[in-house]
């Protein structure tokens, strides 16, 4: 009886599994999947609209929506989502979304190379033209053909492809056009003005789309959302692409590197490379050997201020470099970025306010080792005194210890495991002479 028990459970339970395997195998007709692209238009972006569009090619849902709240972002990035839109079989609607909201420059490119182009109530986009921008403030549009007419000739033939108004594409570019959403439904540059996104799905329902699986009728008017999220990938990706939050990532990391090489142990050096590396990352920018340069001098320099009996001159001179470095890392130049100058304004302000902050407690810590380091020595007094050891020291090899809280560089006279308590029996100049505790015990017994 049990053994039959026991085979209709299995039977049951590999019913069960095969149920739900084939469940997820059947097309999602019916739903639709929404991607929000909001702050800054970077490659985290890209890569969460081309995910979103596989799944919901694997999936074969009805739509794509794309909701754009966007000051604008990275070109190449753009031009990996409209192609990305192109090559997709399922439609692709974008929304400038909630009301209020824009979708400036590189969101406008975006827009016009959709499917479906929509706008909710007072929103506005525009400003695609590139600017050029200052590290003390201003701007100015660049007027370089070259530029303008790759820029321009891109978005009129995606306007051109989905039947929108080719003049106002081109002066999007040319002009730094900006339109409401009332005007730009009146001008033909969107398809659809809904206040929110049922009514969009309701707007959209019935109408005929060129994909590049041919030609679709959108069935939207009942379709729901289907629960969708990034992949963990996307995710630290978008968080680290956030350009302050990546930028301060970058200062930091440079600070405890040079913290790092300040003090004993390896900790700062570790979290600031990884800091570092991760700034950049996510700031994506183009590393211009000059400004590196200058982030390098301004390093050694205060490092070099740590070392040096003088106090302020170096320090000083050091921050003024990473600042000034720092600055010239900042993507200023067009056409890789197409970013409103309201955006851009405001995030040079937060990023040199970062560096200025941080310099500053930089001055401080480096004031408060120099103290440390000027006071009168008392080598003679630490003869015979107990100290523990902060790492592996071979014989004849040097390493730190801790004696009192403070930090002290000590050569030994036989090998001395991390943690154990050493004996300091002599010094050589301004480093210590040890030995292991326990020789001094087994000695005296």
């Amino acid at each position: 009886m049990d053994r039959r028990l026991f085979i209709l459970a299995q039977a049951l339970l590999c019913n069960i599994l095969i149920t739900m395997a084939w469940a997820q195998t059947q097309p999602a007709t019916g739903h639709f999947i929404v991607v929000e692209i909001r702050g800054l238009i970077t490659s985290a972006a890209a890569e969460k609209v081309e995910e979103a569009l596989k799944v919901g090619s694997d999936l074969q849902v009805e739509a794509i929506i794309i909701i754009l709240d966007t000051p604008g972002g990275q070109l190449d990035a753009t031009m990996r989502i409209v192609e990305s839109i192109e090559r997709s079989r399922i439609p692709v609607a974008s929304f400038v979304y909630p009301i209020g909201a824009k979708a400036w420059s590189a969101g406008t490119i975006i827009l016009v190379g959709s499917h479906i182009a929509a706008m909710a109530p007072h929103t506005i986009i525009g400003s695609a033209q590139p600017v050029s921008y200052s590290p003390l403030g201003g701007s100015e549009p660049v007027t370089d053909k070259k530029v303008l007419n790759a820029i321009s000739t891109f978005i009129v033939e995606r306007a051109r492809m989905h039947n929108r108004n080719e003049t106002a594409a081109r002066l999007f570019v040319e002009e730094n056009l900006n339109l409401n959403s009332e005007d730009a439904y009146r001008h033909n540059v969107i398809d659809v003005l809904a206040s929110d996104l049922n009514d969009l799905l309701r707007l959209i329902d019935g109408r005929m789309v060129s994909t590049a699986g041919g030609r679709l009728t959108l069935k939207t008017k009942t379709a729901s959302i289907l629960d969708y999220s990034p992949s963990l990938r996307v995710s630290i990706l978008t968080a680290i692409s956030n350009p302050i939050l990546a930028y301060l990532l970058f200062a930091l990391g440079l600070y405890a590197l040079i913290f790092g090489l300040a003090t004993p142990g390896y900790g700062g050096e570790v979290i600031g490379a990884v800091a570092l590396l991760t700034g950049l990352i996510g700031l994506g920018f183009d590393l211009n050997l000059g400004g590196l340069l200058i982030l390098g001098l301004g390093a050694l320099l205060m490092i070099a201020e740590a070392y040096t009996a003088g106090f302020g001159i170096l320090g000083g001179a050091g921050i003024f470099c990473l600042i000034l470095g720092g600055l010239l890392l900042l993507p200023y130049t067009s056409p890789k970025y197409l970013i409103a100058p309201e955006w851009y304004s405001q995030f040079t302000s937060i990023a040199l306010g970062v560096l200025i902050v941080l310099g500053i407690f930089t001055l401080i810590m480096i004031y408060k080792i120099l103290q440390a380091r000027r006071r009168k020595p008392i080598l003679g007094g630490l003869i015979g005194v107990e100290v523990e050891a902060t790492e592996d020291i071979e014989r004849g090899k040097t390493g730190f210890v801790r004696y009192m809280g403070e930090y002290w560089k000590a050569r030994a006279t036989e090998k001395i495991g991390a943690g154990d308590k050493a004996l300091v029996i002599g010094k050589d100049g301004p480093i210590l002479v040890i030995r292991g505790a326990q020789s001094r015990e087994e000695t005296t017994e």
